[in-house]
């Protein structure tokens, strides 16, 4: 992995090459920044650096790079065994080696068959790597300790880590790559150097997916607006049959029904919503509200405005003009609180229902 490999991000990956060839480097160090902008690329790029480029590393299977990584328990495990990250370590390398080094969390959780268990880092992982980490560099440079979202570590884990960190050993080098560092024990960030890293510009997305995805330079262009400087989303929009796609359909769906007062129709609507994750819905809960804002801005008639597919612009063409500053405001706050309602375990289909006979009422209240 080479830092060319990395979409964007041209000041840090100077500031870290620079840090490398200058002896700088720290012992911890805290990579941050919103999701999708390229933090595991930035930190797998800079092991990469730090244990010198090598076939091990094109397969990730240097000896001196330990990978750290939230883990579940399978049916397989014993009562007394702590899941630690080497039990997955063929499903890591596998998504890295398929997926590449920008991927989420719901993607790992798919590779290991998660389905509704909760990913950890456990007290087990601490102490595996504790053990990994006192012997002597196989190659007689750095040891590099990677540890993906290490806000999952749980209360032993967080503070075994924070000892290694306070008393780290020779020449080993920690990258914590955080997606909610604010969730760390303070006296782990306090022992790391923060890196905070923005969003991948649009321009710098666009030219990505022309050149590594051959995608056309409009499409490009739109795709890259609504990634919103993630190249997660912009992968997401490229994907047949995407998430959005079907939210889309289902949030057409919702203000036609609503529109025409089926109620019948949008209680199977509702039911079919519920049939959902909630995480899922709170996802497509996301998307309404962004469309919603969306068809509103698209009434002002400025283009660089709209951050739209071309299959939501055309909805838009017609359904704009029926969000407008009479029902915008009440309409993004049912579903902002239809989202915290979800996440509260509220139950989805009357949360769901709700929103449809609501729905009703705002969608057909004149300007």
């Amino acid at each position: 992995m080479t830092f060319d490999e990395v979409i964007g991000q041209h000041e840090a990956k100077e500031a870290l090459v620079k840090m490398i060839s200058e002896n700088r480097v720290p012992h911890a160090m805290l990579f941050c920044g919103p999701t999708g902008c390229g933090k595991m690329a930035l930190a797998l790029a800079f092991a990469s650096r730090l244990l010198g480029d090598s076939h091990l590393l094109k397969q990730w299977n240097h000896p001196d790079l330990h990978f750290s990584y939230p883990t579940i328990k399978t049916s397989s495990m014993g009562s007394d065994h702590q899941p630690v990250s080497t039990d997955f370590a063929k499903e890591w390398r596998e998504m890295l080696l398929s997926d590449g080094p920008y991927f989420s969390l719901e993607q790992w959780l798919t590779a290991i068959g998660a389905e509704n268990q909760q990913a950890l880092i456990t007290g087990g992982e601490s102490d595996a790597l504790s053990r990994k980490l006192h012997i002597k560099a196989s190659q007689g440079g750095y040891k590099v300790c990677l540890m993906w979202l290490p806000e999952k570590m749980n209360a032993t884990a967080a503070n075994k880590i924070l000892k290694l960190l306070e008393e780290p050993p020779q020449q080993t080098v920690f990258i914590l790559v955080s997606e909610q560092p604010e969730q760390l024990l303070e006296t782990i960030r306090s022992r790391t150097q923060r890196f905070d890293f923005k969003r991948i510009s649009d321009d710098d997305i666009q030219q990505a997916l022309v050149e590594r995805r051959g995608i056309d330079d409009d499409s490009a262009h739109r795709i890259a607006r609504l990634a919103g400087g993630s190249w997660l989303k912009a992968l997401g929009e490229l994907q047949a049959g995407n998430e959005n796609s079907l939210f889309f359909d289902f949030f057409t769906m919702l203000m036609r029904l609503a529109y025409a007062k089926r109620v019948k129709e949008l209680k199977k609507w509702s039911e079919s919503v519920a049939a959902f994750g909630r995480e899922k819905q709170k996802r497509l809960l996301d998307y309404f509200l962004r469309m919603v804002r969306e068809n509103f801005v698209y009434n002002f008639r400025i283009p660089q405005l709209v951050y739209m597919t071309a299959k939501e612009e055309q909805f838009a063409q017609r359904f704009a003009p029926f969000i407008h500053e009479r029902n915008v405001i009440e309409l993004a706050e049912m579903f902002q609180r239809a989202r915290r309602d979800i996440g509260q375990n509220a139950n989805s289909k009357m949360v769901f229902f709700d929103i449809a006979m609501q729905t009703i009422i705002l969608i057909t209240r004149k300007k």
